[in-house]
């Protein structure tokens, strides 16, 4: 039919589809007719499920609401113009796939089915409407299928049937009078992607109040994978209800945050599903916004629940605390949000980093940190809670912020931060000094090491170095290795003495020698001068006890680009500049 024209299968009466039927397929009847449409082909056929053949032509096909017929929509169409569904489409079945690899929009006022046969991939890119309440999209697959969903569901309000739009974006985000801009999708024991990774427009736009997300078990649990090439942020909850009442149970699936360069996934809502959330190398998960309303989260009652991440996990509340008890895989912790986090059990086994920069990253009930590769309090207001069983550092612990409770070092500090517990430093321990001591509320038992060589980096000492500030009333306990009160130092062309009495009367202090020449900032003359060695030498065997090797001091002083630098070349560095601290005295 030619533009303008307008043809009508039907008359609300379950007969008038022109169609060809030479096959005996089982389940459906299929029509071997092609239709070109560049006008208006309107279905009104009601209570009857219909195929209509080979579907060309840029027009549009109508099927209007309430007539509750339906519509197999098989095999591929190179239809490039507009379907209004007002009722039912099954867009793919378990007899048979459909592609519509060119059509413009899909208005959809009624249900749109997703369906594929045995082990077939199926792609779906156009972009999908809604003005009227009550429709949804739903997906199923049969094992080893895949349905890819490349658009964005979207609510309309202008353009008609011909070319649904929307003025404003910010209207899928904001709930209409009467709901009217409600959609949703259930997903039914599937394996569903959205988006292919050229994208970062996400398919469901909007809030637990505009649009709804179920993921079912069906035959299986279900799968849905995120794969956008930039930020994208999921406003609404993923449960487990029926149609609109998302929340009348647990979602029963897992999701998974694919590792495509630019993934950048942000939960603005508590998720409500029992599975598990894997994140790829490469990709970032957000809980929260950052600002207010946007608070995110997991479910964390369900026997299934567990985070797998081998890239980014970030946590950014600004007002709800958020929960986490199973974390492991790969890659790195950020707790940047005013709300606290707390991590809780022995299911924390994350590898990666873990970094604070606002707020409080809390330890409760068996967690701890120590699979952890390194620790950062990245700013004065960076809080790590770490309870009444106290902390033990066995990769690097470094930062401005405050540690609350006990610290063991174990592995390496460097000085900067605040500790409000004790401070314990075992012979495998190091302290790395800069320009800032280390701040101890606690009790301070001293062993292991001093590297004080990264003074030269950050300006040269001056006639006193504070090594730890002790704040509390009692004593120092133990010495570092080879350290002894009173012990002389050389760093540059300058000798100090130690000593684990000064301040005010229990700080750990650095004093220049009288007549010692003045502190050279250098590092290239670190142990210069007769009989000295550099401030960073040590006994071969304490090095060796430690167990660490050169990585602890690029990841304590340089984060995670430390580790980029090949462990010959980083040794050989190490070797040129010298080792830990050097008693001459």
């Amino acid at each position: 039919m030619r533009k303008g024209a307008t043809l009508q299968y039907g008359n609300s009466g379950s007969t008038g589809v022109i169609g060809h039927y030479p096959y005996g397929t089982p389940a459906f009847r299929l029509n071997q007719n092609n239709i070109r449409v560049d006008g208006t082909l309107r279905l009104a056929l009601k209570n009857v499920a219909y195929n209509l053949g080979t579907i060309s032509g840029s027009g549009l096909v109508s099927q209007p609401r309430f007539l509750w017929a339906t519509w197999d929509l098989s095999g591929t169409h190179p239809f490039t113009g507009v379907i209004d569904n007002g009722t039912q489409v099954n867009a793919g079945r378990p007899e048979f796939a459909t592609a519509l690899p060119n059509a413009r929009k899909v208005l959809n006022q009624g249900t749109w089915t997703v369906d594929t046969p045995l082990g077939q991939t199926v792609t779906q890119g156009m972009d999908f409407y809604q003005r009227e309440y009550g429709s949804d999209i739903n997906v199923q697959s049969r094992p080893g299928s895949k349905v890819i969903l490349t658009g964005q569901y979207s609510w309309s309000d202008r353009g008609g049937d011909t070319n649904p739009s929307i003025s404003d974006p910010a209207l899928n985000w904001t709930p209409a009078r009467k709901n009217v801009n409600k959609r949703g999708t259930n997903i039914k024991g599937a394996n569903v992607q959205w988006g292919d990774g050229t994208t970062n427009k996400i398919f469901m736009p909007g809030t637990a109040e505009t649009v709804y997300i179920n993921l079912l078990a069906a035959r299986s649990r279900s799968l849905l994978t995120f794969d956008y090439n930039g930020p994208v942020t999921l406003g609404a909850p993923i449960g487990g209800g029926r149609f609109h009442d998302t929340l009348s149970a647990p979602g029963a699936g897992d999701v998974v945050i694919k590792g495509t360069r630019g993934n950048d996934v942000t939960f603005a809502a508590v998720q409500y599903y029992n599975g598990s959330t894997t994140v790829g190398k490469g990709a970032v998960l957000r809980l929260g916004s950052g600002r207010s309303g946007g608070d995110g989260g997991l479910y964390t009652k369900g026997d299934l629940t567990k985070v797998v991440n081998n890239g980014s996990l970030v946590v950014r509340n600004a007002s709800r605390p958020v929960t986490l008890s199973r974390v492991s895989g790969s890659g790195s912790l950020t707790q940047s949000g005013a709300a606290t986090t707390t991590l809780t059990g022995t299911g924390v086994t994350y590898t990666g980093a873990t970094n604070v920069t606002k707020g409080t990253l809390a330890l409760r009930s068996g967690a701890t940190l120590a699979h952890s590769r390194t620790v950062r309090l990245t700013t004065t207001g960076a809080r790590l809670d770490v309870g009444g069983s106290g902390m033990r550092v066995t990769g690097a612990l470094s930062g401005k912020g405050t540690v609350r409770g006990a610290v063991t070092n174990a592995g390496v500090v460097v000085a900067g931060l605040t500790v409000t517990g004790g401070y314990t430093q075992t012979a495998k321990g190091e302290l790395v000094l800069r320009k800032k001591p280390l701040k101890v509320t606690g009790a301070v038992r001293l062993a292991g090491g001093l590297d004080f060589a990264a003074l030269a980096d950050v300006g040269g000492p001056g006639e006193t170095v504070t090594v730890i500030d002790h704040r509390g009333k009692g004593a120092n306990t133990g010495r570092f290795t080879g350290l002894r009160e009173g012990a002389t130092v050389k760093l540059a062309d300058s000798t100090y003495r130690i000593g684990y009495r000064g301040g005010d009367g229990n700080d750990v202090v650095l004093t220049r020698v009288k007549g010692s020449p003045s502190p050279s900032v250098k590092a290239a003359d670190a142990g210069a001068g007769p009989g000295a060695r550099d401030p960073r030498t040590q006994s071969a065997s304490a090095s060796a006890d430690s167990g660490l090797g050169w990585w602890p001091y690029a990841l304590a002083l340089g984060g995670l680009s430390g580790l980029l630098v090949p462990m010959t070349r980083r040794r050989g560095n190490n070797r040129r500049r010298g080792g830990r601290h050097a008693a001459t005295g």
